[in-house]
């Protein structure tokens, strides 16, 4: 059966990959979640080998498509030809991995098929009872979902393909968290279902109540399924992924092949440089003092917000007020992604702030989420520049973007079509921007600010570090001479670090469950600045930085190696 519609004839790269993102829709409702699409709002996807590879199937079928398409006259135009320079890239490097057999041995704290049904109910909508009875039909959905999850795996222990032992005991301390924890209380998909309105007919209350409490019992029988089948299984498993798998995953999340030796000794030398400048504001706070001094003494010195509700409308108020001052000056923004929004995180994830996009049609606005932990007292520090990364001018205004120039690019490049490397780069020369223009103007916000990018450089070093067992440099201050191991990557990453150890554990554990990804943010960051000065230098003293902002953030996503050709010619 044909991928493309009956009426088509002659479709052209846009028309192919927008019609790949309605058939993976179909396959894959948790997508269509994101993107606003109602008639995904009751289903989940398969999980198991057989929905894998019918994934796998449509991504084969849409490149021979495409092979067709960037033949026929049309597909020359710039429009045309990004995004079949992005659909290329993107299904290659997904089928790489897939052909791989990494899905039968994903195991993570943050990104797994159990995260993604848990994550796809906070962004569902909940106003009407329309709304909710869609959540009684997922809620109903997710034993047979996680089923197929565990079935996957259990294939790969056949295989001998094993997930990590680190990050399968924090997963199952996560599975029992999110079915009501050691003590046997309700579990989250309870506590979910249990918010819907007072006003909900009775009769659909009760059949929520039922579908959450059978989606917690299967996340308690996942639990004891990874507790005592798969956790011993791989007890004798390594947590780093070598060269090879590492170099497909690098791909996967970067859009690039990158030469990994070149990218290490990049991070190192970033990590020299963020460091003489960290010295120099430390002295500034507390004279005398090193960096890790001087922001240990802000944890208990300086600015605060006190409150969880309160430090969510702060993060609210800093976005806002970015946004007044950054648009006519900085960016020319639409009113539709003027609009985001501050939430508090679920709990029982990980510890890393993150963004959610927009709908399609905007009806769900961007979001930004701050996970607590617990704690009720926030340093300013630790969260400015963040919050510049995570929301305004960072992944808001990149992706918020693609979703409102969607008639201009393909439905593929406005939603799904994300390369890691490119957003994440993106968020940190957000942040570089806002220091650049002067909004970090004291010690302490720049201090953090520069704490954040020491965390990102530190990432290039110990994840490509430890998962290829490189040598440590003779002139690092850090076991000269020794060979990276995930012990060591742990002491040295919070060595270097103002944030507390379950953070730093939480980290590593996501870098060691997804080999590649922590080092997109330095190395995005890299090749952003690199576009900006390519064009720079060739537009000179005519370079518009505003214009050239919104034509490169209109542009649509790509990996590495083609977002510096293209941004270079804006």
């Amino acid at each position: 059966m044909s991928l493309m519609p009956e009426t088509s004839s002659s479709p052209l790269p846009r028309q192919v990959a927008d019609t790949y993102v309605d058939a993976l829709i179909a396959l894959d409702p948790i997508t269509g979640t994101y993107l606003g699409v109602k008639e995904s709002a009751g289903l989940l996807p398969d999980f198991s080998p057989a929905g894998q590879e019918a994934v796998a199937e449509l991504a084969r079928d849409t490149l021979a498509l495409l092979d067709e398409a960037e033949r026929r006259p049309g597909a020359e135009t710039d429009a045309e030809r990004r995004c079949g320079r992005l659909l290329r890239e993107r299904l290659t490097a997904e089928l790489a991995v897939h052909d791989a057999e990494e899905g039968l041995c994903a195991v993570s704290n943050m990104r797994s098929p159990a995260h993604s049904v848990r994550m796809v109910f906070t962004v569902m909508p909940t106003e009407t009872e329309e709304d909710w009875e869609a959540v009684g039909r997922r809620l109903r959905a997710v034993p047979a979902a996680l089923e197929g999850y565990r079935a996957s795996l259990a294939l790969g222990l056949e295989r001998k393909l094993l997930g990590g032992p680190r990050a399968t005991a924090t997963f199952v301390d996560q599975l029992t968290e999110w079915s009501g924890g050691s003590t046997g209380g309700r579990g989250w998909f309870e506590e979910f279902a249990a918010s819907g309105p007072e006003s909900l007919r009775p009769e659909l209350r009760t059949e929520l109540a039922a579908a959450s409490r059978g989606a917690t019992e299967a996340v308690a029988e996942l639990r004891d399924w990874m507790r005592d089948v798969y956790a011993p299984a791989v007890a004798d498993a390594p947590d780093t992924v070598g060269r090879e798998r590492y170099q497909r995953w690098s791909r996967y999340f970067n859009g690039t092949d990158l030469d990994l030796d070149q990218a290490y000794a990049y991070g190192w030398s970033e990590y020299h440089r963020i460091l003489g400048e960290m010295r120099t504001e430390a002295e500034r706070i507390l004279p005398g003092a090193g960096p890790w001094e001087a922001l240990a003494h802000l944890d208990v010195h300086g600015t605060h917000i006190e409150g969880v509700e309160e430090v969510r409308v702060w993060l609210q108020n800093l976005m806002d007020e970015a946004i007044e001052a950054l648009d006519g000056t900085h960016f020319e923004l639409a009113e539709r992604v003027r609009r985001v929004e501050s939430h508090i995180a679920p709990p029982g994830g990980a510890a890393a702030p993150y963004y959610t996009g927009p709908s399609e049609d905007f009806s769900r606005p961007g979001r930004t989420w701050l996970p607590v932990d617990g704690e009720t007292r926030f340093p300013v520090y630790d969260l400015v520049s963040t919050w510049y990364h995570e929301g305004v001018p960072g992944h808001h205004l990149q992706i918020a973007q693609w979703v409102h120039v969607a008639d201009r690019l393909s439905r593929y490049q406005a939603t799904i079509g994300g390369v890691s490397a490119n957003a994440e780069g993106w968020a940190l020369y957000a942040e570089r921007l806002m220091d650049e223009l002067g909004f970090l103007p004291d010690a302490e916000r720049r201090l953090g600010y520069l704490d954040g990018q020491m965390m990102r450089a530190c990432r290039v070093i110990v994840d490509i570090g430890m998962h290829l067992r490189l040598e440590i440099p003779a002139d690092s201050p850090f076991h000269p001479g020794e060979r990276w191991t995930p012990e060591l990557a742990q002491e040295f990453f919070q060595r270097h670090s103002s944030r507390p150890p379950s953070f730093v554990e939480s980290e590593m554990t996501r870098y060691l469950s997804m080999p590649g990804q922590a080092i997109g943010y330095k190395l995005g960051e890299r090749a952003w600045l690199l576009g900006r000065a390519n064009a720079r230098a060739a537009h000179g003293d005519a370079f518009d930085a505003k214009a050239w902002h919104m034509a490169a953030l209109s542009q649509g996503p790509l990996g590495l190696d083609d977002l510096v050709d293209e941004i270079s010619r804006l």
